[in-house]
């Protein structure tokens, strides 16, 4: 009879169930709207893009995307409240846009990075909560529309932060460092030039993302403190584009009986 220990180091043992996340639909419109080339007999692979990964209040935040080879469809923001057992949506998939970096100052304000996706990356962006990730308002950083994307940001406080734009097309202010002491609703240009900044320093968040090649996942891992264990994981493919099938053509008219 196996004991409770044994039981519990088995279960321990078994890789968490893959998630029950929403694929993305996407049929004529989308590949209209998107501007695709997918057929019947030769969709596009739809994949998932993991990029930020942060803990707050007993929560644990995703940040990504999903695109294709040739476009970025929408951008994905997760939550889960039970360790990586279940997520929900805490935030509805926006059209073209990418969700990057992550970062919580406490258990109810947060942040998230993001950028409309393009020929160049523009319309720089944070997302904020200040009530743990129940709802999120979209801060834009710049006052226009222009090119442009966050590289990286941090606050050191509810309302005190700092962010670094990248804007290639500004060659002689290419790389600019900004500030806030609005908790992100307004910024400040405070340098601009040439060359970028040297990076901040990594943020030990105990929470990492990494790509399981051979299984084509992503694991998200806890630091256990003698290394890491798997909490969550996801399919890097999540659906296609693929063409709605032609409507089948009515059957003939049975004819009529002679007379």
């Amino acid at each position: 009879m196996i004991g409770w220990a044994a039981l519990l180091m088995l279960q321990a043992a078994q890789p968490p169930a893959l998630p029950q996340i929403q694929p993305p639909v996407c049929g004529d419109a989308e590949i209209a709207e998107f501007g695709l080339e997918c057929n019947i007999r030769d969709a596009c692979n739809i994949f998932l893009e993991l990029a930020g990964v942060e803990e707050a209040g007993g929560r644990i935040f995703l940040s990504g995307n999903f695109h294709t080879g040739a476009a970025t469809l929408w951008s994905l923001l997760l939550v889960s409240e039970d360790e990586g057992r279940t997520w929900t949506e805490p935030h509805p998939r926006l059209r073209g846009i990418a969700l990057d970096d992550i970062q919580f100052v406490d258990a109810e304000a947060g942040w998230v990075s993001g950028h409309v996706v393009g020929a160049l990356p523009r319309d720089p962006f944070l997302l904020k909560t200040t009530d743990g990730g129940k709802t999120w308002r979209r801060i834009p950083v710049l006052e226009e529309s222009s090119y442009g994307a966050i590289d990286a940001f941090r606050f050191e406080s509810r309302t005190q932060g700092v962010l670094f734009l990248q804007r290639r097309g500004e060659p002689r202010q290419r790389y600019q460092r900004w500030e806030t002491m609005t908790g992100g609703d307004t910024w400040m240009l405070r340098e601009a030039g040439p060359k970028p900044f040297p990076p901040l320093k990594p943020r030990s968040t105990g929470l990492r993302i990494r790509t399981d090649v051979r299984a084509r996942q992503y694991l998200i891992e806890r630091d256990t403190g003698k290394g890491y264990a798997a909490v969550a994981r996801f399919p890097v493919r999540f659906g296609e584009c693929r063409p709605d099938p032609e409507p089948a053509e009515p059957p003939p008219s049975p004819e009529a009986p002679p007379p």
